[in-house]
């Protein structure tokens, strides 16, 4: 075959085939690319969302991961915290521990020692001053009562200074000390006296009234209240100043800033003002009687009181006595601790219950406060601490004088 013949009989075979177009073929593989793509992208969401579920289980079964922490909604509490028994008034109550079980308490250290006492042969207060107050007591002298200081150190200086007795017997209250740890008051027959324990100054202020049977010092150490049945005075430590303000068929009421008093359906946390004392918070407390003076840390006023019913707590021989912690603003929870008697045993004895097992009528007041959160009471004849951060209650020292002041020294 000649090599001309070969161009026309390769045109005449390949008349027959059809010629592909390039514009649709290019159409037809962008939509597959493009299909292609879009399933793509719906497996990789389907892939996200799976895998935020996962993670949304795992964070709920086992906690938080990659770093993110759940708020915690647990309330925490302190080593030793005691859940409080029930409420009685909106108020949550914690019972104290037996009455006869003090000496088997946990007990805090503090200047006391372990058995307050009074002491053999205390120093006189002019050669041995007292920088801080831990607490007073009054020895007799004839007739006469002399007081006895007890330092933060531990040592006891005695104050030269005689003290006649008062309607109610001795002449110390439990708000003798103020707050400075440096001054304390005696109330007597006509006049209170105030003994500067840095110094061993003796200073007497007269009085218009011959019944006075109470003193509580203001928080700046410069003023306090000295009352009586018929009259309350505000009295500054210099005696310049002596007015007379609001007074209270109760001499233990008078106290600043805060007092608690009344009874049921009347009882009420009143404020110290200049003229006596304005109402600030009204209480359902089931209130027969107060017992003591009240003290206050901060916001919250302690004193104890005699229930009038109390259907919380059983009794036998007594009725309830409660320390109430109550606060004057309403961000700080009020606390109570009931003081009740000891149950009788199972099966019952068969002579009387010991007298030891049973609250009487008085036994139990505020003493002042160890810290902002710890109460100070007399329990009969023991000094207890009361915390209001864990509920516990400790024993302080076993009490054998009749009468005791607690001041900041106390600390040590």
């Amino acid at each position: 075959m000649r090599r001309e013949d070969v161009r026309p009989l390769l045109a005449q075979a390949i008349d027959d085939v059809p010629e592909p177009d390039l514009a649709d073929s290019a159409w037809a593989g962008a939509r597959a690319i493009r299909r292609k793509r879009r399933r793509t992208q719906v497996i990789a969401a389907a892939v996200v969302v799976l895998v935020v579920a996962v993670a949304g289980v795992l964070v709920a079964v086992k906690g938080p991961s990659f770093g993110l922490n759940a708020p915690d909604d647990v309330p925490t509490h302190p080593p030793g915290y005691v859940p409080p028994t029930g409420q009685i008034a909106g108020m949550d109550f914690w019972m104290a521990p037996r009455a006869g079980s003090e000496a088997w308490l946990n007990r805090m250290v503090t200047p006391l020692g372990g058995e307050l006492d009074y002491p053999d042969n205390p120093e006189p207060l002019a050669e041995q001053p007292v920088d801080q107050i831990a607490a007073v007591v009054l020895s007799r002298n004839g007739d006469n009562f002399r007081p006895l200081l007890l330092a933060s150190t531990a040592k006891w200086s005695e104050a030269a200074v005689d003290l006649v007795p008062i309607a109610t017997g001795a002449p110390l209250s439990t708000g003798a000390v103020a707050p400075s740890g440096r001054l304390v008051a005696f109330p007597q027959p006509g006049a209170v006296v105030v003994v500067d324990s840095t110094r061993a100054a003796v200073r007497r202020i007269p009085l218009p009234d011959r019944d006075v049977r109470s003193v509580a010092w203001f928080g700046d150490s410069e003023r306090l209240l000295v009352s009586g049945l018929r009259s309350t005075y505000r009295v500054s430590a210099t005696g310049q100043e002596v007015v007379r303000v609001q007074a209270s068929v109760d001499p233990d009421a008078a106290t600043a800033p805060y007092r608690l008093d009344g009874v049921t359906a009347q009882v009420v946390l009143m404020r110290s003002t200049l003229r006596g004392w304005a109402a600030d918070s009204p209480l359902q407390l089931p209130v027969q009687s107060w017992a003591g003076q009240t003290f206050t840390s901060g916001n919250v006023a302690a004193r104890v009181f005699v229930a009038d019913q109390l259907p919380q707590v059983e009794t036998v021989a007594s009725r309830p006595q409660v320390v109430a912690a109550v606060s004057a603003v309403d961000s700080q929870p009020s606390r109570l601790l009931v003081l009740g008697e000891t149950p009788p045993a199972t099966p019952p004895p068969t002579g009387p219950q010991t007298p030891d097992a049973v609250r009487e009528r008085g036994c139990c007041f505020v003493l002042g406060w160890y810290d902002s959160d710890t109460v100070l009471f007399r329990a009969t004849d023991w000094m207890l601490a009361w915390s209001l951060e864990t509920g516990q209650v400790r024993r302080v020292a076993e009490l054998k004088v009749g009468v005791v002041a607690i001041g900041p020294g106390l600390r040590g």
